[in-house]
C-alpha cells in the first residue's frame, strides 16, 4: 500500500531540515512517511552533496567569537565559504553562531578534534556532519578553517576584537597580580586596546622568546647576504646582521611595537600604565589572530 504524503508532513520536514520541497517529498516517499528516517535520508543526501564541494576554493566567510566565563574565557571560529553573497546571508550567520556556541563548550585542541565532536545542538550528528549539511543548504563548500580558545586563571582576563565585517578577529589573554587588578576597568580596557592593536599590526609573538628560532636564523641569513652584496667587509657582516635582527624583533613582537592609537608609546608602556591604574602588575600571556583566507 502506497503511503500518502501530506502537505503538512512535507512542510514539517522542510522546517526541520531546510531542504527543498521536492527533496522533502521524495524523502518521505522513499521512507514510507517516516519523519526520522526521512531526516536521516536528507542528511545523508546533503552530506554526499557537500563532499563533492569540499575541494572548492573557500576564500570568503565569517570569523565568529565570544567572551564568556566572566571575561576569563574567549573563543574564535573561522568558517569559510565560496562567495561573499553566502557569507552575508542570515542563514550562514546562524551557522557560524551555532559553531561558536559549540566552541564555547568545546576544549578540542584543533580543528579536526573539534569537527569530530558530537554536535551540542543535536547529538545524533557530529560537528563535521552539521557543517556538511550547512554546505548542502548553501550550495557552496563550507569549511571550518581555524578555531581558538583561551581560558585564563582567577587573575586572568581575555579580550576580543572582531572587525565589523567578520573577516578579522583577535583574542588576547593577560594575567594581573591580584583579583582586584584583574577586575579593574583599566585592565578590561587594556585587553580591548591590545586586541585591537594585534588586529592592525599582526605581531608574530608577545616578545622575542616567542619567535621561532628558525625564523630568526632565516632573517639573519638574509641580512648577512644583503650585507655581502653591498660589499661590506666580512668582519662587519656579523655586527650588521645582529643589528638588523634586533630591529626585526622590535618590529614583529607585540610589546616593543608602537601602539596604533598613539605611536609615541609602546605596548609595553601601555601595559605598565594600565597596570599602575589597576593597582598591580599585568603580564600579556598570549594572543591569537585570525584573518579570513590566511594560513
Amino acid at each position: 500500500m502506497t503511503t500518502v504524503i501530506t502537505a503538512k508532513a512535507v512542510s514539517e520536514l522542510r522546517q526541520r531540515t531546510g531542504a527543498g520541497m521536492m527533496d522533502c517529498k521524495k524523502a518521505l516517499e522513499e521512507n514510507g512517511g517516516d519523519m526520522d528516517a526521512s531526516i536521516e535520508y536528507l542528511r545523508k543526501k546533503g552530506i554526499a552533496k557537500a563532499e563533492k564541494r569540499a575541494d572548492r576554493s573557500t576564500s570568503e566567510g565569517i570569523i565568529g567569537g565570544e567572551i564568556f566565563n566572566d571575561g576569563r574565557s574567549g573563543v574564535l571560529v573561522e568558517v569559510a565559504c565560496e562567495t561573499d553573497f553566502v557569507a552575508r546571508n542570515e542563514d550562514f550567520g546562524k551557522v557560524v553562531a551555532k559553531l561558536v556556541a559549540q566552541r564555547v563548550h568545546s576544549t578540542a585542541a584543533d580543528v579536526d578534534s573539534f569537527l569530530a565532536e558530537p554536535f551540542a545542538a543535536d547529538s545524533s550528528q557530529t560537528v563535521a556532519e552539521f557543517v556538511k549539511i550547512a554546505s548542502s543548504k548553501t550550495g557552496e563548500a563550507v569549511n571550518v578553517k581555524h578555531v581558538a580558545r583561551f581560558d585564563a586563571g582567577a587573575n586572568g582576563v581575555v579580550g576580543m576584537y572582531r572587525h565589523h565585517n567578520g573577516k578579522l578577529a583577535t583574542l588576547v589573554q593577560v594575567t594581573a597580580s591580584t583579583p582586584e587588578a584583574a577586575a579593574h576597568e583599566s585592565t578590561l580596557q587594556l585587553v580591548k586596546f591590545i586586541a585591537e592593536h594585534i588586529a592592525a599590526s599582526a605581531p608574530l609573538a608577545v616578545d622575542r622568546n616567542g619567535v621561532p628560532a628558525e625564523k630568526i636564523e632565516s632573517e639573519k641569513r638574509i641580512a648577512e647576504e644583503q650585507a655581502r652584496e653591498t660589499g661590506k667587509p666580512e668582519a662587519m657582516i656579523e655586527k650588521i646582521a645582529t643589528g638588523k635582527i634586533e630591529a626585526f624583533l622590535k618590529d614583529v613582537t607585540l610589546l616593543p611595537q608602537a601602539w596604533v592609537r598613539d605611536p609615541a608609546i609602546t605596548i609595553a608602556a601601555l601595559v605598565k600604565d594600565h597596570a599602575e591604574r589597576a593597582g598591580g602588575t599585568i603580564t600579556v600571556d598570549r594572543f591569537a589572530r585570525l584573518q579570513l583566507g590566511a594560513e
